[in-house]
């Protein structure tokens, strides 16, 4: 991309007054996809009520990688990372555009490591099940970034804060996990159901409070935050995208909660909308 290029696509990102917000959205089954619910409602009420963005930024908690990359392609294929789900599910196509001149602009913004320009990924179902909904059209075009797996939390929130600028330029960021997500004790009698497990719905209650509070120190540090915090988040892959959401929130944002629902014991699909 020449100097010049880019200078084109950012004159074509004004500035305004009010930045889009930005989304933490639990995820949750793949199955929510092809699926009309309470979880699947809410995402489409997002899309019709948020002022339409220019582009969606995605971190999904599928995307994992030795390094930080985003996608570069014009047209990211439809990722179907996952198993033993119906074949409607994997005959699902969500053909959005993607965006190399966002992605270049990304690599400019990041200056604590480099970003790598991947040609090769796509739209994993962390962030198709969810966007599709919200963007039925596949209108708006969609780029990923990676979570590098093999850094602390804190590298994943400082290095959110550096994209700010693109709220204000009409980019929706969405990190795309689950705040409690731990399949090895999911409740499979109690899969169709609301249900948490006491320690789940307890751990959920303390995210909520200091995300509330602006506590964002202590959800960094989210390891000694519980005695059974192991149980919540046995592996960080789902709870990372949390802390590129609150890594981009500002002083000014509000913070509402939807979708604040466990489910199968485990996991809890509580998303949290700032700004």
């Amino acid at each position: 991309m020449t100097a010049s290029h880019l200078h084109e696509w950012q004159s074509k990102l004004p500035y305004k007054d009010t930045v889009q917000p930005v989304l933490f959205v639990g995820h949750g089954s793949p199955m929510n996809a092809i699926q009309n619910n309470a979880f699947t409602q809410e995402w489409n009420a997002l899309g019709e009520t948020l002022e339409t963005p220019i582009a969606i930024l995605c971190i999904s908690a599928h995307w994992l990688t030795n390094g930080t990359f985003v996608t570069n392609m014009e047209a990211p294929k439809t990722i179907h990372d996952f198993g033993g789900f119906p074949q409607e599910l994997f005959d699902v196509q969500y053909p959005a555009k993607g965006l190399p001149t966002l992605a270049e602009e990304i690599t400019h913004h990041i200056t604590s490591t480099h970003v790598g320009l991947d040609d090769e990924w796509g739209l994993d179902h962390g962030a198709w099940s969810v966007i599709s909904h919200m963007y039925p059209k596949a209108n708006i075009p969609v780029v990923q970034m990676s979570i590098d797996y093999f850094k602390p939390p804190e590298y994943h929130y400082k290095l959110a804060q550096q994209l700010l600028e693109l709220r204000k330029k009409g980019v929706l960021i969405v990190g795309s996990g689950n705040m409690v997500h731990n399949l090895k004790m999911i409740a499979w009698d109690k899969v169709e159901q609301t249900y948490g497990f006491d320690w789940a719905l307890e751990i959920n209650e303390l995210f909520k409070t200091k995300i509330t509070d602006g506590n964002h120190k202590d959800l960094i540090n989210y390891k000694s935050l519980h005695n059974d915090i192991v149980k919540a988040i046995p592996t960080p892959d789902h709870y990372y995208p949390l802390l590129y959401t609150l890594g981009l929130q500002t002083s000014k944002d509000d913070i509402q909660f939807f979708n604040d629902t466990p489910v199968a014991g485990s996991l809890t699909m509580t998303s949290v909308k700032i700004g």
